[in-house]
């Protein structure tokens, strides 16, 4: 279903000729997150309850990179509380995201769904790394204690995305499965819309994104 959203987001932005590249692979410069972005890193990893060495990313992988600016979709699993803990630390306060406020609403107002998507073994205990780092899950739903380790290295590297496109110089625009369009006078949300868009609609999709990179 993500690749569908990601490959619909794409026939958008070509049915409007914007030059774009896919699988756009931006390697890390560890010395660039030395001094006040490891700060950052490590305020983020602490507000987790991480444990050990912070670990940080070797490169980050975008589905779609229109010049300086770096696509994401981000569905249902990217909004829960641990996602609103990173946000409200000082990266956010030291960059400007145009999408955050959205997001802190949207981690707030959506935990119902990512429990509905977010049970299963993958995304609950994540790979090796998430309990490693947070420690051993809890029982799948059940959000006391260590809560979900997968969930947590979700958001810890959701932070890692936006701080380190940020040292590279790249804008990063995230598209949240909850975002509203205006589309035949009504509110439609752009996960709904991206599930089978017709061709009018694929270019009405591709002047809100091509919008949002003003």
């Amino acid at each position: 279903m993500y690749q569908q959203k990601i490959s619909q987001i794409i026939h958008a932005l070509d049915s409007l000729e914007v030059d774009f590249e896919l699988d756009f692979n931006l390697p890390v410069k560890q010395r660039l997150l030395e001094g006040k972005g490891s700060e950052l890193l490590h305020e983020a990893y602490n507000e987790l309850c991480g444990k050990g060495e912070i670990p940080t990313l070797r490169s980050l992988k975008i589905p779609v990179k229109v010049g300086k600016h770096l696509l994401l979709y981000d569905d249902p699993n990217h909004f829960n509380r641990y996602r609103l803990s990173t946000l409200k630390t000082s990266l956010y306060q030291v960059f400007n995201f145009s999408w955050h406020a959205g997001y802190l609403r949207m981690c707030r107002s959506h935990e119902r769904e990512c429990l509905l998507s977010g049970l299963h073994d993958r995304v609950w205990h994540g790979p090796p790394i998430a309990s490693s780092c947070f420690g051993p899950a809890e029982e799948a739903g059940d959000l006391s204690g260590n809560g979900a380790p997968g969930w947590k290295l979700n958001a810890y590297n959701d932070l890692q995305y936006d701080l380190i496109s940020r040292l590279h110089g790249y804008r990063l625009l995230r598209i949240p499965a909850y975002e509203n369009l205006m589309i035949g006078g009504q509110l439609q949300r752009i996960d709904k819309l991206l599930l089978q868009p017709n061709p009018d609609l694929l270019k009405s999709i591709g002047s809100w994104l091509t919008r949002k990179m003003e």
